[in-house]
């Protein structure tokens, strides 16, 4: 049995056309292009190269279809400086987190989830009603993750090696998920996951599109992050930029970030905005940040791993029961190293439940 979607799906995680999977395996592109809509098969001794080069067992190729996740379905922030092999290897990556978790949530229960729809309302006012949801009122929110995880929603990181991906969202079904790229800085992060609920509450059956969907979600994350009456409470007035960068700490955000919330809240001048933003990017504000944050690790699956080892199951026994190379896993989990070992019985057990 040969599944032909997991081969583009493997092909794409690995940012590789058709013609140079072809080269590495020594067959034509148009025999690629056909094992790939299924007009033939493999044979088994060119299995075992597509399987050496694309680096996932023989196994994951003749497993049932993946839920691919579509292009149009899916939030992505940086379209324009994004090329396509990027998207579909993010996508790809997208489809392996559904593999995970689909065989995690045969196992545990997870955090119901505890969003509302709301389409049609302005950023500011999708974000006060949010906040007064989760009785967050207008205190700043210290762990970002830990709230979207703790809501319901799956997220999961990437480690995509490139700074054009920065995070994306996307509906299955009733469960949303968000994917943030961990080489950006802790406090990118935060604003990455709160740009991305924006998508999820606002956006969830289509609405807006392209720049004013992005400029939406941005608004909302902006506004979440750093509500209007405690940002105008904390600074009122603005002398230098040094005042940015110590009223920053509290809100977890970026010096760039709060200097354009006090633009668009009117504490700053038109003529301090543009000053303060010169100054933020000479200093090299833009690509590292003053005082940076510890990266914010997930809850979740940390409590996930630490049952299931104590269930003698490892991220290795994971990955050998979804045919998919461990790396794979350990990329989708924000790095938390778990415990390894020799791996016992992976045999299904009673459901653990995760509060």
């Amino acid at each position: 049995m040969f599944t032909p979607s997991r081969l583009t799906l493997a092909r794409k995680r690995h940012r590789l056309t058709k013609k140079a999977l072809a080269e590495q395996v020594d067959v034509t592109a148009h025999t690629i292009l056909r094992y790939e809509s299924g007009e033939i098969v493999p044979t088994d001794e060119t299995l075992g190269k597509l399987s050496s080069v694309l680096r996932f067992p023989t196994e994951f190729f003749s497993e049932p279809d993946v839920d691919a996740l579509p292009e149009d379905a899916a939030s992505f922030r940086s379209m324009s400086t994004m090329s396509a092999k990027e998207r579909d290897a993010a996508l790809a990556a997208g489809s392996l987190a559904y593999l995970f978790a689909d065989w995690i949530e045969q196992r545990f229960e997870l955090p119901n989830l505890d969003l509302i729809d709301l389409e049609g309302d302005s950023p500011d006012v999708a974000a006060h009603s949010l906040r007064e949801k989760w009785g967050l009122g207008e205190k700043p929110i210290k762990n970002m993750t830990q709230m979207l995880e703790f809501k319901g929603i799956r997220l999961f990181s990437m480690a995509e090696s490139t700074m054009a991906v920065d995070a994306f969202s996307v509906w299955r079904g009733e469960q949303p998920y968000v994917f943030l790229n961990t080489m950006k800085s802790a406090e990118r992060s935060r604003h990455d996951a709160a740009h991305e609920l924006g998508h999820l509450i606002l956006h969830k059956h289509g609405g807006p599109q392209g720049r004013r969907a992005e400029e939406e979600a941005e608004q909302f994350a902006s506004s979440f992050l750093m509500p209007q009456a405690d940002v105008e409470a904390t600074i009122p007035r603005v002398h230098s930029l040094n005042q940015i960068i110590e009223a920053k700490k509290r809100w977890g955000v970026s010096v760039m970030s709060l200097i354009v919330r006090l633009g668009r809240l009117g504490i700053l001048s038109e003529w301090q905005y543009r000053t303060f933003a010169i100054q933020a990017t000479q200093a090299g504000y833009r690509k590292s940040e003053p005082f940076g944050l510890p990266r914010e690790l997930s809850v979740v699956w940390q409590k996930v791993l630490t049952a299931l080892w104590n269930e003698r199951v490892t991220k290795e026994d994971i990955a050998r029961q979804l045919y998919v190379p461990t790396e794979e896993i350990e990329n989708l989990l924000f790095g938390i190293v778990g415990h390894r070992g020799t791996g016992a019985s992976t045999e299904l057990r009673p459901p653990l439940r995760l509060i």
